[in-house]
């Protein structure tokens, strides 16, 4: 689509705030002469403050072509110091090495859906906006109106019910295929309407759509699948004493990197019984990371009231040890 067809697309200026702006850029210690790797450029929050930090280079990452076209400009503004990459983060391995870049000195990722992308009705990611029933970040691909409309129910209630947490997984699923029956679905405000329709609102305030909403989009992009394979990824391209940054805005995202570090903190000569097998005691495994804290960080309450966005973010933060990375994936889906 071109601009003139998506009259309320919004623009990076306009709409993104980086949620823990600070607290990922302090994490990362960004020097002179560093190589830092932002896996979800969005906005490019982070890779604005990473540059303005230090001299250093930064290599940003996104799926979503509307957000490397946003970024442009910021390019134009750091010439030698900043990288447009398109593709996925899982994949920032491959991408960098091809272009002879084989180890960093940090990582941030940002996991989730943007807030251009959710306040951009063309995408359909909202579900208080009427647009196309798409979700798909990089706008290839099975759409959520193909998952919607032709997963059987058995299989759409589970992704509901395991993506979105939703315990009214089977009714909503239910309710969507009858309504389909009738005609597709293939607008946001019908299948948020249909959602409402099954699912009473809760004592909390949120709406009924919000985690079959999210449901969707998590499989729809396989983010979680995604998160596994970026921190792996970044196991293997930290450097000695490299900092990875993660900031994730739900249980299943926080879950996943928590286990992860976790289970990469752990030597053979310090046995865990959190350790998976592969970390067993007579394994030559040493620890890949440390963690640095013993919780997650979070938003003040000055920046929740600035951008509610962000009352729910998590960020955890560990050092690259000189251990060799490992190969395998830890973690799964939660």
């Amino acid at each position: 689509m071109t601009g003139t067809e998506r009259p309320d697309a919004v623009t990076a200026e306009q709409q993104h705030i980086p949620v823990l702006l600070k607290e990922v850029v302090e994490a990362l210690v960004p020097k002179d002469g560093g190589v830092y790797v932002d896996g979800t450029f969005g906005g490019g929050g982070y890779t604005t403050a990473i540059l303005e930090a230090a001299q250093s280079v930064v290599w940003a990452i996104d799926r979503d072509p509307h957000a490397l076209e946003n970024g442009r400009k910021l390019g134009e503004k750091y010439p030698a110091r900043l990288h447009l990459v398109p593709g996925r983060f899982g994949d920032m391995a491959e991408l960098l090495t091809s272009r002879g870049v084989s180890t960093v000195d940090g990582v941030a990722l940002d996991i989730g859906v943007s807030s251009m992308q959710i306040d951009d009705r063309a995408r359909g990611f909202s579900f208080l906006r009427d647009g196309p029933l798409d979700m798909r970040m990089e706008s290839s691909g099975r759409s959520a109106a193909d998952v919607v409309n032709d997963m059987p129910e058995k299989e759409l209630s589970d992704i509901i019910f395991t993506y979105g947490e939703e315990r009214h997984a089977r009714r909503v699923a239910r309710a969507i295929v009858t309504a389909r029956r009738e005609r597709p679905i293939s607008r946001t405000l019908r299948l948020a309407d249909v959602i409402r329709a099954a699912v009473r609102r809760a004592h909390d305030g949120i709406d009924p759509a919000t985690r079959t909403f999210q449901a969707l989009r998590i499989y729809v992009n396989d983010e979680l699948g995604e998160l596994e394979r970026g921190l792996s990824a970044a196991e293997r391209l930290l450097k000695p004493g490299g900092r990875l940054a993660v900031v994730s805005f739900h249980s299943l995202e926080d879950r996943i990197v928590k286990t992860f570090l976790r289970s990469r903190s752990v030597s053979a000569d310090q046995p865990s019984r959190h350790a998976p097998a592969m970390l067993a005691p007579h394994s030559p495994v040493r620890a890949t990371f440390k963690p640095l804290g013993r919780r997650p960080v979070v938003p003040g309450e000055n920046e929740i009231a600035h951008n509610p966005r962000a009352r729910s973010a998590r960020m955890r933060v560990a050092e690259r040890t000189a251990a060799t990375a490992l190969t395998a994936i830890v973690g799964g889906r939660a």
